[in-house]
Protein backbone atom coordinates (compact mmCIF):
# COMPACT_ATOMS: atom_id res chain seq x y z
CA UNK A 1 0.00 0.00 0.00
CA UNK A 2 2.89 2.33 -0.86
CA UNK A 3 1.83 5.99 -1.00
CA UNK A 4 -1.64 4.96 0.17
CA UNK A 5 -2.49 8.17 1.94
CA UNK A 6 -1.48 10.30 -1.00
CA UNK A 7 -3.73 8.27 -3.27
CA UNK A 8 -6.53 8.51 -0.72
CA UNK A 9 -6.25 12.29 -0.68
CA UNK A 10 -6.32 12.49 -4.46
CA UNK A 11 -9.43 10.30 -4.52
CA UNK A 12 -11.21 12.40 -1.94
CA UNK A 13 -10.44 15.59 -3.79
CA UNK A 14 -11.79 14.06 -6.97
CA UNK A 15 -14.99 13.02 -5.21
CA UNK A 16 -15.74 16.52 -3.94
CA UNK A 17 -14.54 18.21 -7.12
CA UNK A 18 -12.32 20.54 -5.16
CA UNK A 19 -10.54 23.37 -6.92
CA UNK A 20 -10.35 26.07 -4.27
CA UNK A 21 -7.45 28.51 -4.60
CA UNK A 22 -4.85 28.52 -1.85
CA UNK A 23 -6.13 31.77 -0.32
CA UNK A 24 -9.79 30.69 -0.17
CA UNK A 25 -11.58 28.83 2.58
CA UNK A 26 -11.71 25.13 1.66
CA UNK A 27 -15.04 23.54 0.98
CA UNK A 28 -16.18 21.19 3.75
CA UNK A 29 -15.34 17.57 3.08
CA UNK A 30 -17.92 14.83 3.62
CA UNK A 31 -17.90 13.17 7.03
CA UNK A 32 -18.60 9.54 7.77
CA UNK A 33 -22.33 8.72 7.55
CA UNK A 34 -21.88 5.71 9.83
CA UNK A 35 -21.83 7.40 13.21
CA UNK A 36 -19.56 6.57 16.12
CA UNK A 37 -16.94 3.85 16.45
CA UNK A 38 -18.10 0.69 18.20
CA UNK A 39 -19.01 1.41 21.82
CA UNK A 40 -17.80 5.00 21.79
CA UNK A 41 -19.52 8.28 22.69
CA UNK A 42 -21.81 6.88 25.37
CA UNK A 43 -22.34 10.11 27.28
CA UNK A 44 -23.90 8.18 30.17
CA UNK A 45 -20.75 6.08 30.69
CA UNK A 46 -19.16 6.52 34.10
CA UNK A 47 -15.50 5.56 34.66
CA UNK A 48 -14.96 2.71 37.11
CA UNK A 49 -12.45 2.48 39.94
CA UNK A 50 -10.36 0.13 37.77
CA UNK A 51 -10.61 2.36 34.68
CA UNK A 52 -10.93 5.89 36.06
CA UNK A 53 -9.65 7.71 32.99
CA UNK A 54 -11.84 8.02 29.87
CA UNK A 55 -10.10 7.69 26.51
CA UNK A 56 -10.42 10.07 23.56
CA UNK A 57 -9.66 8.70 20.09
CA UNK A 58 -8.19 11.29 17.69
CA UNK A 59 -8.32 10.46 13.98
CA UNK A 60 -5.71 11.42 11.38
CA UNK A 61 -5.61 13.64 8.31
CA UNK A 62 -8.58 12.97 6.02
CA UNK A 63 -10.01 10.64 8.64
CA UNK A 64 -13.12 10.88 10.77
CA UNK A 65 -14.23 9.75 14.19
CA UNK A 66 -15.17 6.24 13.01
CA UNK A 67 -13.23 5.14 9.91
CA UNK A 68 -10.57 2.50 10.73
CA UNK A 69 -11.28 2.90 14.44
CA UNK A 70 -13.97 0.31 15.29
CA UNK A 71 -11.58 -2.47 16.36
CA UNK A 72 -9.53 -0.08 18.51
CA UNK A 73 -12.60 1.44 20.14
CA UNK A 74 -14.23 -1.93 20.76
CA UNK A 75 -11.08 -3.30 22.43
CA UNK A 76 -10.90 -0.38 24.83
CA UNK A 77 -14.63 -0.53 25.65
CA UNK A 78 -14.37 -4.28 26.24
CA UNK A 79 -11.51 -3.58 28.64
CA UNK A 80 -13.76 -1.33 30.70
CA UNK A 81 -12.94 2.16 29.44
CA UNK A 82 -15.37 4.95 28.63
CA UNK A 83 -14.34 5.86 25.07
CA UNK A 84 -15.01 8.99 23.05
CA UNK A 85 -14.15 10.07 19.51
CA UNK A 86 -14.47 13.40 17.70
CA UNK A 87 -14.40 14.88 14.23
CA UNK A 88 -12.13 17.91 13.89
CA UNK A 89 -10.55 20.29 11.43
CA UNK A 90 -12.52 19.52 8.24
CA UNK A 91 -11.37 15.90 8.28
CA UNK A 92 -8.06 16.96 9.78
CA UNK A 93 -7.06 19.15 6.84
CA UNK A 94 -7.28 22.49 8.65
CA UNK A 95 -4.72 24.40 10.67
CA UNK A 96 -3.45 22.06 13.39
CA UNK A 97 -3.47 24.71 16.12
CA UNK A 98 -7.15 25.36 15.41
CA UNK A 99 -7.82 21.62 15.51
CA UNK A 100 -6.08 21.45 18.90
CA UNK A 101 -8.48 24.10 20.19
CA UNK A 102 -11.37 21.92 19.03
CA UNK A 103 -9.81 18.99 20.87
CA UNK A 104 -9.54 21.09 24.03
CA UNK A 105 -13.26 21.90 23.84
CA UNK A 106 -14.13 18.23 23.31
CA UNK A 107 -11.99 17.14 26.27
CA UNK A 108 -13.83 19.60 28.51
CA UNK A 109 -17.11 18.06 27.37
CA UNK A 110 -15.82 14.55 28.21
CA UNK A 111 -14.58 15.61 31.63
CA UNK A 112 -17.85 17.36 32.44
CA UNK A 113 -19.91 14.35 31.34
CA UNK A 114 -17.86 11.71 33.15
CA UNK A 115 -16.73 13.61 36.23
CA UNK A 116 -13.17 12.41 35.58
CA UNK A 117 -10.15 14.51 36.43
CA UNK A 118 -8.12 13.47 33.38
CA UNK A 119 -8.41 11.79 29.98
CA UNK A 120 -6.07 9.60 27.99
CA UNK A 121 -5.74 9.91 24.22
CA UNK A 122 -5.08 7.44 21.44
CA UNK A 123 -4.38 9.13 18.12
CA UNK A 124 -3.62 7.94 14.61
CA UNK A 125 -1.12 9.84 12.42
CA UNK A 126 -1.85 13.57 12.86
CA UNK A 127 -4.12 12.48 15.71
CA UNK A 128 -1.09 11.23 17.63
CA UNK A 129 0.84 14.46 17.10
CA UNK A 130 -1.82 17.19 17.29
CA UNK A 131 -2.64 16.49 20.97
CA UNK A 132 0.96 17.40 21.77
CA UNK A 133 0.14 20.97 20.71
CA UNK A 134 -2.83 20.91 23.09
CA UNK A 135 -0.60 19.52 25.85
CA UNK A 136 2.21 22.03 25.34
CA UNK A 137 0.43 25.25 24.42
CA UNK A 138 -3.23 24.97 25.48
CA UNK A 139 -3.08 23.63 29.03
CA UNK A 140 -3.56 19.97 28.17
CA UNK A 141 -0.63 18.86 30.34
CA UNK A 142 -2.90 19.24 33.37
CA UNK A 143 -5.63 16.92 32.11
CA UNK A 144 -3.92 14.32 29.85
CA UNK A 145 -2.71 11.15 31.57
CA UNK A 146 -1.52 9.05 28.60
CA UNK A 147 -0.97 9.93 24.95
CA UNK A 148 -0.63 6.91 22.66
CA UNK A 149 0.30 7.66 19.06
CA UNK A 150 -0.25 5.14 16.26
CA UNK A 151 2.26 6.12 13.57
CA UNK A 152 2.12 9.71 14.83
CA UNK A 153 3.57 12.45 12.61
CA UNK A 154 5.68 13.82 15.46
CA UNK A 155 8.57 14.92 13.26
CA UNK A 156 6.68 14.94 10.00
CA UNK A 157 7.48 13.15 6.77
CA UNK A 158 10.23 13.49 4.20
CA UNK A 159 8.02 11.88 1.56
CA UNK A 160 8.08 13.86 -1.67
CA UNK A 161 6.74 13.38 -5.16
CA UNK A 162 3.34 12.88 -6.73
CA UNK A 163 2.12 10.60 -3.95
CA UNK A 164 2.96 12.83 -1.00
CA UNK A 165 0.17 14.40 1.06
CA UNK A 166 1.41 17.92 0.36
CA UNK A 167 1.64 17.53 -3.40
CA UNK A 168 -1.69 15.71 -3.61
CA UNK A 169 -3.57 18.63 -2.06
CA UNK A 170 -1.61 21.68 -3.08
CA UNK A 171 -2.73 24.67 -1.04
CA UNK A 172 -5.93 22.99 0.14
CA UNK A 173 -4.62 20.96 3.07
CA UNK A 174 -2.96 23.24 5.59
CA UNK A 175 -2.30 20.34 7.95
CA UNK A 176 -0.46 18.43 5.22
CA UNK A 177 1.98 21.28 4.75
CA UNK A 178 2.41 21.58 8.51
CA UNK A 179 3.32 17.88 8.72
CA UNK A 180 6.23 18.14 6.31
CA UNK A 181 9.54 17.41 8.01
CA UNK A 182 11.17 20.65 9.11
CA UNK A 183 8.02 22.75 8.79
CA UNK A 184 7.79 25.87 10.98
CA UNK A 185 4.86 24.28 12.82
CA UNK A 186 6.80 21.12 13.76
CA UNK A 187 9.96 23.07 14.52
CA UNK A 188 8.06 25.09 17.12
CA UNK A 189 6.23 22.06 18.51
CA UNK A 190 9.43 20.03 18.97
CA UNK A 191 11.71 22.79 20.25
CA UNK A 192 13.09 21.98 23.69
CA UNK A 193 11.18 19.36 25.69
CA UNK A 194 9.27 17.04 23.35
CA UNK A 195 7.39 15.40 26.23
CA UNK A 196 6.25 18.18 28.57
CA UNK A 197 4.23 17.75 31.73
CA UNK A 198 3.61 14.50 33.58
CA UNK A 199 1.95 12.89 30.55
CA UNK A 200 3.03 9.35 29.60
CA UNK A 201 3.93 9.15 25.91
CA UNK A 202 3.79 5.92 23.87
CA UNK A 203 4.62 5.90 20.15
CA UNK A 204 3.72 2.78 18.16
CA UNK A 205 5.16 2.58 14.65
CA UNK A 206 5.40 0.20 11.71
CA UNK A 207 8.36 -0.45 9.43
CA UNK A 208 5.92 -0.49 6.50
CA UNK A 209 4.81 3.11 7.02
CA UNK A 210 4.44 4.74 3.60
CA UNK A 211 3.26 8.13 4.90
CA UNK A 212 5.33 9.00 7.98
CA UNK A 213 8.76 8.56 6.39
CA UNK A 214 11.06 7.50 7.87
CA UNK A 215 8.90 5.60 10.33
CA UNK A 216 11.32 6.44 13.14
CA UNK A 217 10.33 10.11 12.81
CA UNK A 218 7.30 9.11 14.88
CA UNK A 219 9.54 8.52 17.89
CA UNK A 220 9.91 11.07 20.67
CA UNK A 221 13.01 11.80 22.72
CA UNK A 222 13.79 9.02 25.16
CA UNK A 223 12.91 9.53 28.80
CA UNK A 224 11.25 7.94 31.84
CA UNK A 225 7.77 8.76 30.53
CA UNK A 226 8.39 7.77 26.91
CA UNK A 227 8.18 4.43 25.11
CA UNK A 228 8.92 4.04 21.40
CA UNK A 229 7.99 0.68 19.87
CA UNK A 230 7.77 -0.76 16.36
CA UNK A 231 5.18 -3.49 15.95
CA UNK A 232 7.42 -5.74 13.82
CA UNK A 233 9.92 -5.90 16.70
CA UNK A 234 7.14 -7.57 18.69
CA UNK A 235 5.30 -9.50 15.96
CA UNK A 236 7.43 -9.79 12.80
CA UNK A 237 4.52 -11.12 10.73
CA UNK A 238 2.33 -8.06 11.41
CA UNK A 239 2.17 -6.33 8.00
CA UNK A 240 0.05 -3.34 9.02
CA UNK A 241 1.24 -0.12 7.40
CA UNK A 242 0.26 3.49 8.09
CA UNK A 243 -3.40 3.33 7.15
CA UNK A 244 -4.13 0.01 8.86
CA UNK A 245 -2.09 0.34 12.05
CA UNK A 246 -5.19 1.35 14.10
CA UNK A 247 -6.55 -2.11 13.27
CA UNK A 248 -3.35 -4.00 14.12
CA UNK A 249 -3.83 -6.45 17.00
CA UNK A 250 -0.23 -5.82 18.00
CA UNK A 251 -0.74 -2.05 18.14
CA UNK A 252 -3.99 -2.42 20.06
CA UNK A 253 -2.36 -4.74 22.60
CA UNK A 254 0.44 -2.23 23.22
CA UNK A 255 -2.14 0.54 23.49
CA UNK A 256 -4.04 -1.34 26.18
CA UNK A 257 -0.81 -2.02 28.05
CA UNK A 258 -0.06 1.71 28.07
CA UNK A 259 -3.54 2.61 29.30
CA UNK A 260 -3.85 0.02 32.07
CA UNK A 261 -0.91 0.91 34.30
CA UNK A 262 1.00 4.00 35.38
CA UNK A 263 3.49 5.32 32.86
CA UNK A 264 3.82 4.56 29.15
CA UNK A 265 3.69 1.10 27.58
CA UNK A 266 6.16 -1.30 29.18
CA UNK A 267 9.11 -1.79 26.79
CA UNK A 268 9.27 -5.40 27.98
CA UNK A 269 5.61 -6.10 27.11
CA UNK A 270 5.15 -8.90 24.60
CA UNK A 271 1.70 -9.34 23.05
CA UNK A 272 0.34 -12.58 21.69
CA UNK A 273 1.05 -12.56 17.95
CA UNK A 274 -1.23 -13.93 15.29
CA UNK A 275 -4.41 -13.11 13.43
Amino acid sequence: MRRALGLLLVSLLAVVGLSTPADADPLPLPTSPFGDPTGANDWFCRPSADRPTPVVIVHGTFGDKKSLLDRLSSAMVDDGFCVYSLDYGNRGTGDIAASARQLKKFVRKVLDATGAAQVSMVGHSQGGMMPRYYIRFLGGAKVVDDLVGLSPSNHGTTLTGSGSPGSATGGFCTACTQQAAGSPFLTRLNAGDETPGLVSYTQITTRYDEVVVPYTSAYLAEGPRTTNVTIQDLCPADLAEHVLIPMSRTAIAVTLDALTHAGPADPAFRPACGL
